[in-house]
């Protein structure tokens, strides 16, 4: 039921008791008709908020208590009992137990001063009641209010975590593809003249790597779609690439050996994630802040942890030390449990990040 329809419930239900009341009074008529238009009246601005609720209500049981008053049987009390309970709900519960008391104070003059009757008790004892669940309804429909702020908070912040992950899948899918594909198209510049087929090789290895990245672009993009639906299922690069990632820079003209310990292809996936992305992400910046210095990358696989290791001898320019890329990196160790590293060592530059290992329960689950 929408608020203004509890509103016009509210009214009609006080409009009906007084009428009933009016009909069940022994008052004369003048006092009948006084009672009924203050009740009825009041009902009708029985929409206002806060402590001006109080006091219309106030007035309304003023007409109850005409047409009522002196005869507990009546049935007209019940508007006092709607009153009490509707100004708990709308204008709170001191507002509610403001007007309780005031009622109650009335009808306790009515039982001791007019008419010892145990009926007196029975409609203090129900406007009480009526104010306690008014009471827990109100407190209850506050909670759910919480509870639904509280969702939507979370909702937004799982939105604004998964769009800051996609922005990092496709920082480091770009960043990738357009520095070894530089690479390529340098290298085939320079062999056009001497040596076309190996131009032609390299131009062939950047149209492909063009088109997987493209495909990354594509599959990463979906994911922004507000169904969440994406129309690329490409399967999620794994330990076992972690080769092929190398050999492409290889190709590219990169001067880049890799040494492996353990079987990065019994990684969790999501480890396995992690692990490709940095190591992308590291010999990209590698070769593109110190172009032609040795790399050097080391991969420790156990069950406990994860190791890798890139060292390149060149030192990139101070002002990309601590960039999107780095954070990103650093950002997709934690996810999983792990630590991220960056910093000069020797003559150049290391990443080294530590992730768990191919057994490790926190990722096996």
């Amino acid at each position: 039921m929408t608020e203004r329809a509890a509103r016009r419930a509210v009214a009609a239900a006080v409009v009906l008791l007084v009428a009933v009341g009016a009909s069940l009074s022994h008052r004369d008529a003048a006092g009948i008709v006084v009672g009924v238009v203050v009740g009825v009246v009041a009902a009708l601005f029985l929409d206002t908020t806060g402590w001006r609720l109080l006091a219309v209500s106030g007035v309304a049981a003023s007409g109850v208590v005409l047409l009522c008053a002196g005869d507990p049987s009546n049935i007209g009390w019940f508007a006092l009992c709607v009153l009490a309970g509707w100004c708990t709900l709308r204008a709170g519960v001191p507002a509610g137990a403001a007007f309780t008391a005031a009622a109650a104070a009335v009808v306790v003059i009515e039982w001791v001063a007019v008419d010892e009757d145990l009926g007196w008790g029975s409609w203090i004892a129900g406007t009480v009641f009526t104010v306690v669940v008014a009471a827990m309804a109100r407190r209850q429909a506050q909670l759910i209010g919480e509870l639904r702020a509280a969702q939507a908070g979370l909702a937004d912040r799982a939105r604004a975590e998964e769009r800051n992950r996609i922005a990092r899948e496709l920082h480091d899918v770009i960043g990738h593809a357009l520095t070894v594909s530089q690479l390529h198209v340098s290298s085939a510049r320079l062999a056009v003249e001497e040596d076309p087929a190996e131009a032609i090789a390299s131009l062939v290895e950047a149209e492909r790597l063009g088109r997987q990245s493209l495909s990354e672009v594509r599959h990463a993009v979906g994911l922004l779609r507000e169904d969440g639906a994406s129309s690329s299922t490409m399967p999620l690069p794994g330990g076992e690439q972690l080769p092929t990632l190398v050999d492409g820079f290889r190709k590219a003209g990169a001067d880049v050996s890799y040494d492996v310990a353990g079987e990065p292809a019994r990684l969790p996936a999501t480890v396995a994630v992690t692990a490709y992305r940095i190591l992308q992400e590291a010999l990209t910046n590698a070769v593109r802040h110190a172009p032609g210095a040795a790399i050097r990358v080391r991969v420790e696989v156990d069950p406990t942890r994860t190791v890798l290791t890139v060292d390149s001898e060149g030192e990139p320019r101070p002002s990309d030390r601590d960039g999107v890329g780095l954070s990103g990196m650093r950002e997709r160790a934690e996810v999983v449990g792990g630590q991220l590293a960056a910093g000069p060592s020797g003559r150049g530059w290391q990443v080294r990040a530590v992730l768990p290992g191919a057994s490790d329960p926190a990722t096996s689950a």
